[in-house]
């Protein structure tokens, strides 16, 4: 700006005159002001009345999910909808060739609980059609994971109940000229259906295709009676090479298997595959609704032709989307791998997200179908993050389990002004919040034992906790204690015990100075077998990232080497032996009807107090005790002191 335009200002050009500058108007605004200012000196004088109350909202839990939403609203409700028979009938089909993981747990969900719902039954069907892969400890391990979840199967059947008359329908379809037996390599096969990815040209059709019928249920017969090795001859389906759909494309119904059956032993040398298999047994069993995985939805076309071909009832076949989990592996290959090359203690390593495995972690069943039913169901893959899974866990547990003081890495804290002998019972809460838990009562004496991070040799202003001059308080003791000077190993550094008084006033009175901070302790009496040594492990994803299959080098290459903690020199206060003797804790699903004595380790849950959940391990041997972390408390990502 130019200095000359304070002393010159610039002349404006005067504002046009509004209809409202006119003396009339303005008359009228200043009588319309006038009116206003009456009005508010009227109310000023008039008493004001009393702000309304706000009702005190009670400060209790969220009411949890409804544990039948699932089958309520959305995929599971269309599908009753859209076949709502007057008796339901699901099937749990696993493949009795591995241990259930967690994403089994939506599919036996899915079917035990929608038959439930609906007042119908489900089977527990083993597809037992591979003896090359099957082990009997498969089959108990799946039966015994159905009914920790709390499920009663309404018939435990086998595929290989069927074999006669399985192969009594596939003659028939033979005799129709709706199979044929094919003598190709598995090259040829992939060759007439296009190659890998349709690549190497259009499909055709297989040169035995067109023999007679005849001669089909000749060869048939003779893969049965030992005339052929195995891959020398199977039975395929002819179904339409013209159709879009891959599972058109001829399925094998037939293979030859040279390994005895575990329950047929060697009466049957030929097999047959899923795809003739399943869709026959549901029929058999007379199946409404055939609820399977999305990878299946190909294969109803398939499932629906073969019942058509053969003339037997032709169930419903639906699919939903299965359950991930990322930051694992959950391939039975994959996990086989970290058994057998000891990456884990076994298939039941509670770092793995096999069923088996989150049992003995100690995770509860409940809590999994809480989980499966928060998720929904849909046509959609579900791939979740194991830190959900874990939320999830946490919100069930902290409703259901109790709480005791546990110490990691314990360290003697000697109280010098009480005498040698002196022992106070101090009543503890099993929980702040649910009376029902009960009480239980514990030493305090005048050696007691903290946590080592919760003592600091020397002190801040951001540490709450003890420290040299400070007190603090120990929860539910009377009177807090003031450190008074510790001892060190001076070769490790590390504290070996602190001095502290307590601080009960001398003149007999109640009233003292609240510490800012109590923290956790478990006294030292012989008396009352108190403290209980125990061994923690604190377990952490197996897997350095989400996706451990992406990794450079492949999976095995991503094995955090931080997975397990242990520390071997933990305590736990002696309400741990109450705990037990009343476990299972929760009781619900397949643990609600355990007698109380007889439920099994894990069973045995608490919250260890500002430390996380854990149950005992089947490791415990007499005096010997040994606990798993469940999962971690919440507060524990962002608490600092």
């Amino acid at each position: 700006m130019d200095q000359n335009d304070e002393t010159n200002p610039v002349a404006l050009p005067e504002r046009p005159k509004k209809d409202s500058d006119a003396p009339e108007a303005r008359s009228n605004r200043e009588k319309s002001k006038l009116e206003k200012a009456q009005k508010k000196s009227q109310a000023a004088k008039q008493p004001k009345p009393a702000p309304p109350t706000k009702e005190k909202v009670p400060n209790v839990p969220a009411a949890p999910i409804d544990p039948e939403s699932m089958f309520k609203e959305g995929f599971l409700k269309s599908v009753y909808n859209e076949k709502s028979s007057k008796r339901v009938v699901t099937r749990f089909p696993p493949e009795p060739n591995g241990f259930l993981h967690i994403g089994h747990s939506k599919a036996i969900a899915i079917n035990f609980g929608f038959a439930r719902y609906h007042h119908g039954v489900c089977y527990l069907r083993f597809d037992d059609t591979n003896p090359e892969a099957e082990e009997e400890k498969y089959f108990t391990a799946i039966e015994d994971m159905i009914q920790w979840l709390g499920f009663t199967p309404y018939k435990v059947t086998y595929s290989s109940d069927n074999f006669d008359k399985l192969y009594e329908l596939a003659e028939a379809l033979v005799r129709k000229d709706g199979a044929y037996v094919c003598h190709c390599t598995d090259t040829e096969i992939k060759l007439q259906k296009g190659g890998e990815r349709g690549t190497a040209g259009p499909r055709y059709a297989c040169p035995h295709r067109d023999r007679p019928p005849e001669e089909s249920l000749t060869e048939f017969r003779a893969m049965r009676d030992g005339k052929y090795k195995p891959r020398e001859a199977f039975l395929r389906m002819k179904q339409d090479l013209t159709d879009g759909n891959p599972q058109m494309w001829d399925l094998a119904a037939y293979r030859i298997l040279e390994k005895p059956h575990h329950r047929t032993g060697h009466k049957w040398r030929i097999y047959p595959t899923y795809d003739f298999t399943h869709c026959l047994c549901d029929s058999f069993e007379d199946i409404s609704h055939s609820l399977c995985t999305t990878e299946f939805q190909l294969s109803r076309v398939s499932y629906e032709w073969l019942c058509d071909a053969v003339e037997v009832y032709k169930p419903m076949q639906r699919e939903y989307g299965r359950l991930n989990l990322t930051g694992t592996v959950l391939s039975k290959r994959k996990l086989l791998k970290l058994v057998e090359d000891h990456h884990v203690r076994g298939w039941d390593d509670p770092r793995l997200y096999t069923l088996i495995g989150l049992r003995r972690r100690g995770v509860p069943p409940g809590a999994i179908l809480s989980f499966v039913n928060e998720l929904g169901v849909s046509t959609a893959l579900t791939s979740i993050q194991i830190i959900r899974f874990e939320q999830s866990v946490r919100r069930y547990l902290e409703q259901t389990v109790p709480r005791l003081m546990l110490l990691l890495d314990p360290i003697p804290v000697i109280i010098d002004n009480l005498p040698d002998d002196y022992v106070e019972d101090i009543e503890l809460p099993f929980s702040p919040k649910d009376p029902s838990f009960g009480n239980h009562t514990v030493p305090f004496s005048k050696t007691v034992f903290i946590d080592r991070v919760d003592f600091r040799e020397v002190d801040s202003k951001d540490f709450f906790r003890l420290a040299p001059g400070k007190s603090v308080g120990l929860l539910k003791v009377p009177f807090p204690i003031k450190a008074t000077f510790f001892e060190k190993d001076e070769a490790s550094g590390l504290v070996t015990a602190v001095h502290a008084d307590y601080e009960k006033p001398e003149d007999g009175s109640t009233s003292f100075k609240k510490p800012k901070t109590y923290i956790q302790w478990v006294g030292s009496s012989p008396a009352h077998s108190s403290p209980i040594n125990a061994e923690v492990r604190i377990f952490n994803p197996l897997f350095k990232s989400e996706h451990p299959d992406a990794a450079e080098g492949g999976y095995l290459n991503d094995i955090n080497p931080a997975s397990e903690e242990i520390y071997p020199n933990a305590m736990v206060e002696i309400g741990l032996e109450e705990i037990r003797k009343r476990a299972p804790w929760p009781e619900e699903e397949g643990e609600k009807d355990v007698k109380k004595g007889e439920a099994g380790w894990e069973t045995v849950r608490f919250q260890g107090m500002r430390v996380g959940y854990f149950c005992m391990d089947r490791d415990c041997d007499g005096d010997k005790v040994v606990l798993n972390r469940i999962v971690s408390l919440k507060e524990d990502a962002g608490k600092a002191n």
